[in-house]
């Protein structure tokens, strides 16, 4: 053995590791990734390190908890194959361990003549993927749901509901990691021929072979604190939702046809598992990355925002856009008025403010929004660098991907 090598494995040998695979981030993705692992490769060491006093505190628990069907995504691509294969997934796994879901079709609906032609392409793309979509007619919308109105609709039965923090739980403990809460990454300290360690807020440092960034908000931050340039940057969007205060009005999920340009769906209609109704969300740049109101402002995140080329290049190409969405933001009148294109009976004062949640949006230099998911690798890293909706539902396929790389690391380590 070359005497560098011989020493590099004297001290490696000498190394106390807390574990082999360190996870950062405690969202459904970190903790699918964890139970996937535990699965793959038993006896295998897994630690995750979450910021927050609990699992799911921030895209995971607060999204509208449905469980997408793939009808929106492009054929081949990640999104499709895993929230196809999740979706099913989704549901054994909840029917398995008794967490309240429901499986409830959904509708999306056109009420302009110019959304025929998209909604029609949703119907290839739903066939494409393997989903089965029937085509409505006006009057047919009212089968599903009397008080919607539209010109046309398709219905999507595979659709449903679930109690996505539920699930985290649950993939926390079956996963058998040792789960840290209270424990923020601070500093990152790679050394590929001996492992990383992180340090956290509290001055504890914990030790591992390979590390996995599933950071969410901040994995891009994670990334270059490993010493790995992700080549985006996270711009994240503020989701505003209300709570329908006439549930009655709605029997299940009803959504527009969304706009190609963007990969957000529009305000839809969503009955919870818990019987209520919530309305939104809409889509607002965020003045914090865990901006979850306007009140809410960091002004080191907000200036790391404005310093990437691409958030620029969004608001030249996208003004209008974003000029309706601030606008249905801050005027409540104007957010009825969108719903009330899919539900004309909605007023106002059905309309009760509920909590928001915070997209991390993936953007590249150019201002292009990464529309799939996306995992990079480092030197003894795999980075989850974008993963916003619809990963809740993909998260265990998802999860089975990123632990295959990450165990495919610890095998070279």
């Amino acid at each position: 053995m070359h005497y560098r090598n011989r020493e590099v494995e004297q001290v490696r040998a000498k190394i106390a590791y807390d574990c082999d695979v360190l996870v950062i981030g405690g969202g459904i993705v970190g903790l699918s990734t964890a139970y996937a692992i535990s699965r793959a490769a038993p006896g295998t060491r897994v630690t995750v390190l979450e910021k927050e006093p609990g699992p799911a505190r921030h895209q995971t628990g607060r999204n509208s908890g449905v469980i997408h069907s793939g009808v929106y995504y492009r054929p081949g691509s990640l999104k499709a194959r895993y929230a196809v294969r999740g979706a099913a997934e989704m549901v054994k796994f909840c029917a398995e361990y008794g967490i309240a879901h429901a499986v409830t079709g959904k509708l999306i609906v056109a009420t302009d003549r110019a959304e025929l032609p998209r909604l029609h392409g949703l119907v290839q793309r739903g066939r494409e993927n393997g989903i089965p979509v029937r085509e409505l007619g006006a009057s047919q919308i009212a089968e599903y749901e009397p008080e919607v109105r539209g010109l046309a609709a398709i219905h999507v039965g595979t659709t449903g509901i679930c109690d996505f923090s539920g699930v985290a739980r649950q993939l926390a403990e079956a996963s058998g990691a040792e789960i840290r809460y209270g424990a923020q990454a601070v500093r990152v300290d790679r050394r590929p021929g001996l492992g990383v360690a992180v340090r956290t807020a509290t001055g504890d440092v914990v030790r591992g072979r390979v590390l996995v960034n599933c950071a969410g908000l901040y994995c891009d931050e994670i990334a270059r604190l490993t010493g790995d340039e992700p080549g985006v940057r996270i711009v994240p969007f503020r989701g505003e939702y209300y709570e329908l205060a006439r549930p009655h009005l709605v029997r299940g999920l009803v959504y527009p046809v969304p706009d190609p340009a963007f990969p957000f769906l529009g305000v839809h209609l969503t009955r919870g598992v818990d019987g209520g109704v919530h309305v939104g969300p809409n889509a607002v740049p965020a003045l914090a990355r865990e901006g979850y109101d306007w009140g809410t402002v960091r002004l080191g995140e907000l200036r790391s925002a404005l310093a990437w080329p691409g958030s620029w290049h969004i608001a030249r190409r996208h003004w209008r856009y974003g000029a309706g969405e601030l606008r249905r933001s801050l005027s409540k009148g104007a957010f009825t008025q969108a719903v009330r294109r899919l539900l004309p009976a909605v007023t106002e004062a059905d309309l009760l403010p509920t909590a928001a949640g915070v997209r991390a949006q993936a953007v590249l230099r150019d201002g292009t929004l990464v529309d799939d998911f996306l995992i990079r690798e480092g030197a003894r890293a795999v980075h989850v660098l974008n993963a916003p909706s619809p990963a809740a539902t993909a998260s265990l396929p998802i999860g089975r991907e990123v632990a295959r790389r990450a165990l495919a690391v610890l095998e070279r380590a």
